[in-house]
């Protein structure tokens, strides 16, 4: 969920020579070319078109040629921002067992005092509230959640999330 620290575990995993695939960045990058203000609406109102358009598995789907081209590179990637069953499900189809799927969660009220205090499009609790609710309800969210590998509870420091995930690549990279 928005604000769990996904972001901050990319950011490590970058630094360690993991190469990044950022399904959001789809959603960003069709807002700069349309000429669209970045906002919390205009975001979810591109992401649902896109879903509309190319169906729940629209984000795997378009990002299918960008991981292979990095798998050929011989890089490990993670993919930041895998929010449907069907996004999980397509790329369970397209790379098999290959797929480690890793829920980064953290309490609701830590969550949103995170996105308050972001500096780059921070959301209100009102505004962080809506979007946990559209991706419940709109988006097949539960399924990833329920069906991960491992679970990294992130309520603490970056020092703490760090090492947590260094655990967990030490259990499926050993």
């Amino acid at each position: 969920m928005c604000g769990s620290g996904k972001s901050a575990a990319a950011a490590k995993l970058e630094e360690k020579g993991f190469a990044k695939v950022y399904f959001g960045g789809i959603t960003m990058n069709e807002l700069k070319k349309r000429g669209m203000e970045i906002s919390e609406s205009n975001e979810r109102m591109i992401r649902e078109e896109l879903r509309q358009k190319h169906g729940m598995a629209a984000f795997a789907l378009l990002s299918i040629s960008e991981i292979n081209r990095l798998l050929e590179n011989n890089k490990k990637v993670f993919i930041d921002g895998l929010y449907s069953w069907s996004e999980y499900r397509a790329l369970r189809e397209t790379y098999g067992e290959n797929i480690v799927l890793l829920e980064i969660f953290s309490d609701k009220n830590i969550r949103y005092d995170r996105l308050a205090q972001r500096k780059i499009r921070p959301l209100t609790r009102e505004q962080a509230a809506g979007r946990d609710i559209t991706e419940i309800e709109n988006i097949e969210k539960g399924g990833p959640i329920a069906f991960s590998d491992y679970k990294l509870e992130n309520n603490g420091s970056l020092t703490e999330l760090y090492r947590r995930l260094e655990k967990i690549l030490d259990l499926v990279y050993s």
